[in-house]
């Protein structure tokens, strides 16, 4: 090599390291903090700070389970979450972002294309700007000289661009030095959030790819052909996306697919104690909502947590004024406190936030039932949506490329909803509905639980003085589940298909009407079900609110201790009941105590077979026997029952002031 080429080697060089830092300082000031949207009077400034401090671990597991889904993706994440905490954390194969691109055992490779999903809020661009900080500061994957983070809602504007053009409208500070950068592709990283926002055609096996850098493409043929390796053969890509979106798209292209699970407990209570600075009173709004499962298991998505922190902040703060209590204890009441308290605390003067909600929530559907989460100023114009309005704020955000989406998908879903309280139309409620459920993935499920859960005019009370007489939605509404019961509660239903609709009578908080409905078949039969905490939740509001019930069968369904302990307080009112299969313990017989030492105990024939009781509750189960006095059939069959305590246990069940006549 000649001095002169060497010479002017050196100068790249010493080019692109001064590039390589203004990126990096570039990066930096856009990942550096970790920022929160506030709501006006809901808290009392904007919750930022360093995402160093701020960030809270995510867990990540590898998986590859998107298709078939049934139910909405919150829901069905939220009880496969449950189920991976009764787990030893140890046996999920946990990737920490820093291992993303390392050695991939499923696949037998390094990486180069990885996939990352989660539910809607459940933190994948909050992970991805961690990551990307996390590599400026030095801490990750200094092999890559370059990364560029690009997010899909903001690249929908492109028809067809060329990488070269596309990597510099984004960082234009690149101009002198880009197609050097591009020369040593095995040095850069591409990540590309929300895939389902997207609305350019992204099919991994097309056939059509490219592979100049310099040559204009649509963007979908851009990213499948980095993906492929086409285009910049060696560089590595990451993205994002909603599982929905993975159920209808081929992703065996990508050498690692992982989900973010999002928060566990520990994490949670992390989140709780940052949120409200106070110990005390984060503990006291942690035990409030621990005490509320539906609202806990949904913790373990972060915006959740945002908005439930939100909503219980005010909640709690006029509850210490007024000693009332006002905490919201449904998935409903949560969203409408959040939306009433936004609506108290909003100048009145000028809007008319009625119309607003109503133009929002008629855009809302639309997103909803045809899978849309972006929208720009068409949408607002075809909605009537007031874009100059100051409360639009408190439930849309706006992005740099000028398009907007709500804040969670559950308050598109909420407001959804809401419309038809705020607009009642027995017409467009009926074919709202019947198109809503003709959606396989349950993309609705959240809808039609908000729809049922404001039929409740306690729940609507909050929002009372803001919407007038609801009673025809709420009628309407009663009639619909009434229908939807009598048609599909049949023996041969799919036990999936009952749950949702005990989930409907859970959110509506109709007592009357669960009595009328399910109470009157006198039995439930959910065995060889896969019961969440959740659903036991659900199943102890139904069996509280039905006079009494014949059979409650829930063998083999896995519902474990912390099951047990959300049924334990009604489990009396049943007359024959049934837990074979479910991996009780000796320490559930404290519970079994709370249920048949009742005077109340209705609990005639009781199934334990096949647990894991040893001769350890042998004594707590004679006791329980002598006080009780309506169980005569006990099965006990297939535990490790033995030794002298098994033998007190046989001559308490001998004695005449047992009841007990028939024993297995």
């Amino acid at each position: 090599m000649t001095d002169a080429a060497v010479g002017s080697a050196g100068v790249m060089e010493w080019q692109l390291d001064g590039i390589h830092k203004t990126h990096k300082k570039h990066l930096l000031e856009s990942t550096k903090n970790l920022e929160e949207h506030s709501a006006p009077g809901l808290v009392e400034q904007k919750q930022s700070g360093s995402i160093s401090t701020c960030y809270l671990d995510l867990i990540v597991v590898s998986t590859q389970q998107f298709r078939n889904r049934t139910q909405h993706e919150i829901i069905e994440t939220g009880g496969k979450h449950e189920h991976y905490l009764r787990k030893a954390q140890s046996t999920l194969e946990r990737i920490s972002p820093n291992r993303l691109f390392r050695w991939c055992h499923r696949s037998g490779c390094t990486p180069h294309a990885v996939m990352v999903s989660g539910v809607p809020g459940v933190g994948k661009t909050t992970l991805m700007q961690k990551f990307v900080y996390d590599w400026v500061t030095k801490k990750h994957y200094q092999r890559f000289n370059f990364i560029f983070f690009f997010k899909f809602r903001e690249l929908n504007r492109y028809d067809r661009i060329s990488l070269e053009d596309m990597i510099l409208d984004q960082y234009p500070h690149l101009q002198s030095q880009c197609q050097n950068i591009l020369q040593d592709p095995e040095k850069l990283l591409f990540i590309f959030d929300g895939l389902d926002e997207s609305v350019h055609n992204i099919d991994f096996p097309s056939q059509h790819l490219c592979s100049n850098s310099k040559i204009e493409e649509s963007l979908g043929v851009i990213v499948v052909s980095l993906v492929r390796q086409s285009l910049l053969r060696g560089s590595s890509i990451l993205l994002t996306s909603r599982p929905t979106k993975l159920a209808s798209v081929d992703i065996g292209v990508f050498q690692r697919v992982s989900e973010i699970m999002g928060f566990f407990p520990k994490e949670r209570q992390a989140y709780f104690e940052q949120f409200f600075k106070d110990k005390e009173l984060s503990s006291r709004v942690l035990q409030h909502v621990r005490q509320n499962d539906t609202l806990y298991t949904f913790c373990y998505i972060p915006s959740y947590c945002w908005i439930i922190c939100t909503v219980l902040s005010m909640s709690f703060t006029t509850q210490m004024k007024d000693g009332q209590e006002n905490a919201p204890k449904t998935v409903t009441q949560l969203f409408v406190c959040y939306v009433a308290n936004i609506l108290a605390n909003h100048s009145p003067d000028t809007e008319h936030p009625v119309e607003l909600m109503i133009s929002i929530g008629k855009m809302a559907q639309h997103g909803v039932m045809n899978h849309v989460l972006s929208f720009d100023a068409r949408d607002f114009e075809t909605f009537q949506v007031d874009i100059t309005s100051k409360l639009l704020s408190s439930f849309i955000i706006e992005s740099h490329t000028n398009t907007y989406s709500f804040l969670h998908l559950t308050i598109q879903e909420f407001f959804s909803a809401l419309l038809h309280f705020l607009s009642f139309s027995e017409k467009d409620m009926e074919l709202t509905l019947s198109r809503m459920k003709s959606f396989e993935d349950g993309r609705c499920e959240m809808f039609i639980r908000f729809l049922c859960g404001l039929s409740d005019g306690t729940t609507r009370s909050f929002l009372r003085s803001y919407l007038g007489s609801t009673t025809s939605s709420s009628e309407h509404v009663i009639r619909w589940i009434k229908k939807e019961i009598e048609t599909k509660w049949k023996p041969e239903t799919d036990p999936s298909e009952k749950m949702n609709l005990l989930t409907y009578l859970f959110e509506s908080r109709n007592k009357h009407l669960v009595c009328s409905t399910i109470g009157s078949h006198g039995q439930l039969d959910f065995s060889e079900f896969h019961l969440t905490p959740v659903d036991c939740t659900v199943l102890a509001f139904i069996l509280e609110s039905c006079k009494e019930t014949e059979l409650f069968n829930i063998d083999r369904c896995f519902i474990q201790s912390e099951g047990l302990e959300r049924l334990r307080e009604i489990l009396h009112k049943v007359q024959k009941l049934r837990l074979s299969n479910n991996d009780l313990k000796d320490n559930d017989m404290l519970s079994f105590h709370k249920i048949l030492a009742r005077d109340d105990c209705r609990v005639q024939k009781l199934s334990l077979r096949n647990n894991s009781f040893t001769s350890e509750s042998c004594s707590l189960l004679a006791s329980i026997l002598l006080e009780n006095k309506s169980v005569t059939d006990l099965d006990l069959s297939r535990n490790n029952l033995a030794g002298p305590d098994f033998s007190n246990l046989m001559t308490t069940i001998s004695n005449k002031e047992c009841v007990i006549s028939h024993l297995s």
